[in-house]
């Protein structure tokens, strides 16, 4: 989901709930799970429906997931890190 023709910066590797994907040095959470094929981020809690980032900038708040055990941080906001551990919470 990647466009091919934009040159990326080192690539960095990141667990998401326990699988482990590639992402590139300043991208942000949000975009490396969007291109890892991640669309829904958390359930609704009342009707468990799949939820997914709406605004991409901060305002929101519908992508938060759980980044190194911080619950609610926003993945648009947060560059990806080497090792990072992310869970979505879309689990249950």
């Amino acid at each position: 989901m990647r466009i091919k023709s934009i040159k990326r910066k080192q690539k960095v590797k990141l667990t998401v709930n326990g699988k482990e994907i590639i992402a590139y040095k300043c991208e942000t959470v949000l975009s490396a799970l969007i291109a890892s094929g991640y669309k829904a981020l958390k359930t609704n809690p009342a009707s468990q429906e799949p939820r997914g980032a709406l605004c991409g900038m901060g305002v929101c708040f519908e992508c938060t997931v759980t980044i190194n055990g911080i619950p609610n941080t926003r993945a648009c906001m947060t560059e990806v890190q080497d090792g990072m551990v992310i869970e979505t919470n879309d689990q249950g």
